[in-house]
C-alpha cells in the first residue's frame, strides 16, 4: 500500500510521542486524525509497548507485594508458635508446677501477694483517676494564683494544696513541671511535688484501711510527709541556684483535647502504678514467706538499721503512694517508726520518680535533689516517729 504524506507525518508524530508522555498523546491524535492504515499501524506497536511495559510494572509490583506478604507473615506467625510452645511446656510441666504451688511457702507467699494487690488496688485506680482529673482539668494558671507572692508563705500553702488536690507521683511530676513554667516559684513548686503524692486523702484514706489499729499512723504520715515537704522547699529557695534547674519542656499531653489527654494520663499511669504494685506486693510476699524469720528480726531489732533498710527499700520498689500503706503494714517484724520511715521516703524519691525529675528538670537537679530528699525523708520519719508513734 502507498503510504499518503498525511499517513506519514501522523506515524511520525506517534514515534515521537513514545519518547514522551505529551508527545505520545500528540502522536495518537495526529494518527486518528491522518490516513486510517498508518494510525492502525502506529497504534498497534504503541498499545503492544503499552503492554510490554504495563506487564514488566505488574510483575514488578506482585514481587514488591509478595515480599512484603512474606515478611509480615513471617513476623506474625511467630507469635503463634511462641505461644503455642509455652502452652506445651506448661501442660508438660503441669505436674511439678502443680505441685510446687502447693508446697506451704508458695502458698503463703501467695496469700500475702492477692492479699497486697486486692487491698491495694480499688485506692491505686481511683488515686489515678483522680490524679489524671486534675492534671488535665485544673490549669496551672490556679496555682499561680492561689500562691502567694513571698515565696517564704508560698512554700507551706504549696504543700497544704497536696493535702486537698489528690496526684500520685506520676501526675505530681508534670505538674510541678507546669507550675515553674508557668512563672511558680521553683521552691513552692517542688514543695507540691513532695506533697501531693503523700497526704493527699486517698493516701491517707489508705493508710487508715491498711493500719486499723494505729490511728496514730495517719496522723504521723500526714505531719512528717508535709514536715519534709516544706523542709526540702524551703532548703531550695535557700541553697538551690537557677542553673540547677531545667525549664521543663511541654508536657505530651498537652495540646489534646482534654478527654484525650485524660484517657492517655489514665493509661500511662495504670500501666506504670500497676507494674510497680506487682513488684511490691511480690516483694512483700518474699520477705513475709520466702526470707527466714530470723535474718527480719535481727534488722527490725536494731532502730537505726530497720529504718535505712525500709527506707532503702521504698526507694527500689517504686509502690505507688496509694498503695505502699498495704505493704508496709505487711512488714509486721519492724517497728511503726521504720513503716512511717518507708511511708514518707517513696513517694518522694525511688527510682521511677528519680528518672522523671531527671528528665523534667534536668539531670544535675535530681543528682543533688533526690539525695537531699532521702535525707530529709529518714530525719523527718525519725522525728515524727518519736513524738507521735
Amino acid at each position: 500500500m502507498t503510504r499518503t504524506p498525511d499517513a506519514d507525518a501522523g506515524a511520525g508524530a506517534a514515534d515521537e510521542g513514545r519518547e514522551g508522555p505529551a508527545g505520545a498523546g500528540a502522536g495518537a491524535g495526529a494518527a486518528s486524525v491522518t490516513g486510517a492504515a498508518g494510525a492502525t499501524d502506529v497504534a498497534d506497536r504503541s498499545h503492544g509497548s503499552d503492554r510490554s511495559h504495563g506487564s514488566h510494572g505488574s510483575h514488578g509490583s506482585h514481587g514488591s507485594h509478595g515480599s512484603d506478604r512474606s515478611d509480615g507473615s513471617g513476623a506474625t506467625g511467630s507469635s503463634p508458635l511462641i505461644l503455642t510452645m509455652l502452652l506445651l511446656t506448661l501442660v508438660l510441666l503441669q505436674g511439678p508446677i502443680r505441685g510446687l504451688l502447693s508446697a506451704p511457702v508458695m502458698q503463703s507467699w501467695m496469700t500475702v501477694f492477692v492479699a497486697v494487690l486486692v487491698q491495694a488496688l480499688p485506692f491505686l485506680v481511683l488515686g489515678v483517676l483522680l490524679s489524671a482529673a486534675i492534671a488535665v482539668f485544673v490549669p496551672p494558671s490556679f496555682f499561680a494564683r492561689a500562691l502567694p507572692a513571698r515565696p517564704a508563705l508560698a512554700v507551706p500553702v504549696a504543700g497544704l494544696a497536696g493535702a486537698v488536690l489528690p496526684g500520685c507521683e506520676c501526675a505530681s511530676v508534670p505538674v510541678a513541671g507546669a507550675l515553674v513554667r508557668r512563672g511558680v516559684t521553683p521552691a513552692a513548686a517542688l514543695a507540691f511535688l513532695l506533697s501531693a503524692p503523700a497526704i493527699n486523702p486517698i493516701v491517707l484514706t489508705a493508710t487508715a484501711v491498711a493500719f486499723p489499729r494505729e490511728p496514730g499512723m495517719v496522723v504521723a504520715r500526714f505531719v512528717a510527709s508535709l514536715l519534709v515537704a516544706c523542709a526540702m522547699g524551703w532548703l531550695w529557695q535557700r541553697l538551690g541556684r537557677t542553673d540547677w534547674l531545667r525549664t521543663p519542656r511541654r508536657s505530651p499531653h498537652e495540646g489534646q483535647g482534654r478527654g484525650a489527654a485524660f484517657w492517655g494520663s489514665v493509661r500511662h499511669d495504670v500501666m506504670h502504678a500497676g507494674g510497680f504494685l506487682v513488684v511490691g506486693a511480690m516483694a512483700a510476699a518474699t520477705l513475709k514467706a520466702v526470707v527466714p524469720a530470723s535474718w527480719l528480726r535481727t534488722a527490725a531489732g536494731n532502730p537505726l538499721v530497720a529504718i535505712l533498710a525500709l527506707a532503702v527499700l521504698a526507694v527500689l520498689l517504686s509502690i505507688c503512694s496509694e498503695a505502699d500503706a498495704f505493704v508496709a503494714a505487711s512488714l509486721t517484724e519492724f517497728s511503726l517508726t521504720a513503716k512511717l520511715a518507708f511511708l514518707v521516703v517513696g513517694p518522694m524519691i525511688d527510682l521511677k520518680l528519680f528518672a522523671m525529675q531527671a528528665g523534667t528538670f534536668g539531670r544535675g537537679f535530681a543528682l543533688r535533689f533526690a539525695p537531699a530528699t532521702f535525707v530529709v525523708a529518714i530525719a523527718g520519719a525519725l522525728l515524727t516517729g518519736a513524738v507521735l508513734l
